[in-house]
């Protein structure tokens, strides 16, 4: 990794998760002086990889699937390819085992997947397959700040089609559906949003991970989250940026002179480290943001594979575990609640399956893990593993090792993770168009109201993900800005 001496640059760049490196890439690409500076002895923040939790296996720090990992326009401008970057594609993008020996398993095909819903196939196909027709078309809308795109009437007409299924809570969208499977995969989908499935806007995870999933697979990196990072590095060191490791910034004094600065940092450090640049009232609304539920996350190591009951479950990269809809419906307003969920839904995948450089022979790795309150101290280890082996007896006779990460764990190694949240903040509705500040609805949410200081992590459109839209959007804001 390079480092800068210390000289006056163009632009600083404060933390080298995707979207801090997003931004640095495109300034840099720009023709501006970066340098980056990361706290933490390894760049990536949230895609990161490690052989240390368990030696000879390698483990994800914090996300391991990517379904914007290619098709977002920031990467698919990027090519990463040919700085090293490779993808697996998993036949089954992600798969929904049910009490009974059953799964829905979701591909890039919409009929494929319809099949498998009995009755409910219609009306599945009559959501998915306009879905996955506009949602290419879509994914520059869906991942930016609010606007509305008024140059063209079909793009207009695509974004409020979308917005009208998006905006609804999850537990309208189910509605269409008759039977447990499809209400359990839209369940299962919307989960992702981190917040009650009765809340509005809940709707727009289960779309946009129906769409991704159909649109592209959920692919996953050869070797790990941290081939991710070591693209985007690559690329920033062959357009001339720099990455400083071992930075740590905690006010002004911390950074070197520049003309921009671009903070991939949460609206708290935000405040902490440039306060004195900025009013008080946005000070005041940066202190409020909210932030979500947390993550308590496991790494497995495994003989073998796991004994899914259902057929095909094994052939997914990443498996919802929660059983119906009404279960991961409680399961999900417990963790917004403060309470802690008996019957966890679990976010599971299974990288080695796919990419044989994460394990050794005969043996697999398993990542998994589930939401809690912001800040628990509860252990969920037994609770995550129960939750598997309901839908895969004999899991658990076949573990070898366990690493866990709490909530706190998360945070220390990433202060963006407010209270071990990885979404960077609610994606409620009153923050949906609020980010990062909480309170303002603006077209450009990246600039903050000290011109030079901009902020480009997850607590800005579109949010949580490897996407690396954030910098980008925040990255395009400074360059309008300084012409």
């Amino acid at each position: 990794m390079t480092t800068s001496d210390e000289r006056a640059v163009d632009a600083v760049v404060v933390g080298s998760g995707p979207n801090g490196l997003a931004a640095a890439i495109t300034l840099a690409a720009a023709g501006r002086t970066v340098t980056v500076l990361e706290a933490a002895d390894e760049p990536g923040g949230g895609a990161r990889s490690s052989r240390d939790v368990l030696p000879g296996y390698v483990v994800d720090a914090c996300s391991a699937v990517y379904p914007f990992g290619r098709s977002s326009p920031f990467f698919e401008d990027l090519d990463l390819e040919r700085d090293g970057l490779r993808w697996i594609d998993p036949p089954v993008a992600f798969a929904h085992p049910l009490d009974g020996g059953r799964a829905v398993l979701v591909t890039r095909e919409v009929e494929a997947t319809a099949s498998q819903l009995g009755r409910d196939r219609d009306a599945y196909r009559r959501l998915a397959v306009p879905l996955r027709r506009r949602f290419g078309e879509l994914i520059p809308d869906i991942l930016a700040p609010f606007h509305v795109p008024v140059r063209s009437a079909s793009r207009t007409a695509r974004l409020a089609w979308f917005g009208l299924h998006a905006m609804q809570p999850a537990t309208l969208l189910a509605h269409r559906f008759r039977d447990e499977a499809a209400r359990a995969l839209v369940a299962g989908a919307a989960a992702h949003s981190v917040l009650r499935l009765d809340e509005p806007v809940s709707g727009a995870a289960a779309m946009v991970m129906l769409g991704s999933a159909h649109h592209d697979g959920w692919p996953l990196p050869v070797g790990g989250a941290g081939s991710i990072t070591r693209a985007l590095a690559t690329r920033l060191t062959e357009l001339g940026g720099a990455i400083e490791l071992g930075r740590p910034v905690r006010s002004d004094g911390d950074l070197p002179a520049a003309a921009l600065t671009v903070f991939d940092t949460s609206p708290l450090q935000l405040d902490a480290i440039a306060g004195r640049r900025l009013p008080g009232r946005y000070r005041r609304s940066l202190r409020r943001f909210r932030y979500g539920p947390a993550v308590f996350k496991l790494d497995i190591a495994i003989h073998g594979t796991i004994p899914w009951t259902a057929d095909g479950v094994g052939h997914a990269g990443t498996v919802h575990v929660g059983g119906s809809f009404e279960e991961i419906a409680a399961s999900e307003a417990d963790a917004n609640a403060g309470r802690i969920s008996p019957r966890p839904f679990v976010l599971l995948a299974q990288p080695s399956l796919f990419d044989r450089s994460r394990a050794p022979d005969g043996r697999n790795v398993v990542w998994a893990y589930c939401h809690v309150p912001s800040g628990s101290r509860a252990d969920m280890t037994d609770a995550i593993l129960g939750q598997v082996e309901r839908f895969a007896p004999g899991f658990r006779d076949r573990i070898l090792a366990v690493a866990k990460t709490t909530p706190a764990d998360l945070e220390r190694r990433n202060p963006n993770n407010v209270g071990g949240d990885m979404s960077g903040g609610r994606m409620s509705i009153g923050q949906l168009f609020t980010r990062p500040d909480g309170i303002r609805t603006v077209l450009d949410p990246y600039a903050t109201p000290h011109p030079g200081t901009y902020i480009a992590s997850s607590s800005t459109p579109p949010g949580g993900g490897v996407h690396g839209m954030c910098g980008w959007h925040a990255a395009s804001s400074a360059l309008r800005h300084v012409g």
